[in-house]
């Protein structure tokens, strides 16, 4: 079976997405699947919180038609990465003028087997890399941060899959929405997710990511939250999440 492509987008930095992608991604692979993780953010954050700093190739050089995609992925801890890095910011700006600019990734992935996931971490912002990731993917998870300004990220995120489903990717759904730092001390934070069920169509996520320091210390290790401290609340979130993950398949 070919893998399940997930874009994890939230157009707003600082709120998980990249956190969600790599927690994710090892909690699946600690239930037995193979997980390919895609870096697509030109910060090349979920890079450098798995300890990859310095690759010889990056997803970049696989744009750039330097080397395939397959070639340039590294392996932490049983995960996969096709690592990031600042020139993806230049690959944009070159994919403006090519005839499939919308699908240049699409093409990349259809060369990839032997996994069973592929979770591709997207910028934080609604750009041509995320609407490459878009066109490409199966499904899209959106980490909501408990904030009053999220809420109205969340309605252009989800237009945004609305136009992308239309127009280049007929198959693309919403997977659910996970919500992320959360803090039931907050009463913020039970009244946004009680809107969120009254106002949202989408399926939330049962699991909630709770706060959790140990998933703020893990990256300084280049681990995910599971590998450093399993029995920490972050790691048993997203292993929860992971579980609930894949009984939706």
């Amino acid at each position: 079976m070919p893998a399940t492509i997930v874009s994890v987008i939230n157009q707003k930095g600082g709120t998980g997405k990249t956190t969600t992608t790599i927690n994710l991604g090892s909690a699946l692979q600690k239930l037995g699947k193979r997980v390919l993780l895609i870096d697509l953010d030109p910060q090349a954050n979920l890079s450098y919180s798995l300890g990859i700093t310095e690759p010889s190739s990056t997803l970049a050089d696989v744009f750039a038609g330097k080397v395939k995609l397959m070639d340039c992925l590294q392996e932490s801890n049983g995960l996969f990465i096709a690592p990031g890095s600042n020139d993806l910011v230049d690959v944009e700006i070159s994919l403006v003028n090519h005839e499939e600019r919308e699908r240049f990734l699409q093409h990349l992935l259809d060369e990839v087997t032997g996994f069973d996931y592929i979770l591709i971490d997207c910028p934080p912002s609604l750009s041509l890399l995320t609407v490459n990731a878009l066109a490409s993917s199966d499904e899209v998870l959106i980490p909501l941060q408990m904030e009053v300004l999220t809420l109205q990220g969340l309605g252009q995120i989800l237009n945004t899959v609305k136009q992308i489903k239309k127009t280049l990717n007929s198959k693309l759904k919403v997977k659910g929405i996970v919500v992320v730092m959360y803090d039931k001390r907050r009463k913020l934070s039970a009244e946004i997710e009680d809107y969120l069920k009254e106002n949202v169509d989408e399926y939330i996520f049962q699991q909630r990511i709770r706060l959790n320091v140990k998933l703020a210390e893990a990256p300084s290790f280049g681990q995910s939250v599971l590998d450093y401290d399993a029995s920490s609340y972050g790691a048993k979130d997203y292993l929860g999440l992971a579980k609930e993950f894949v009984s939706l398949a």
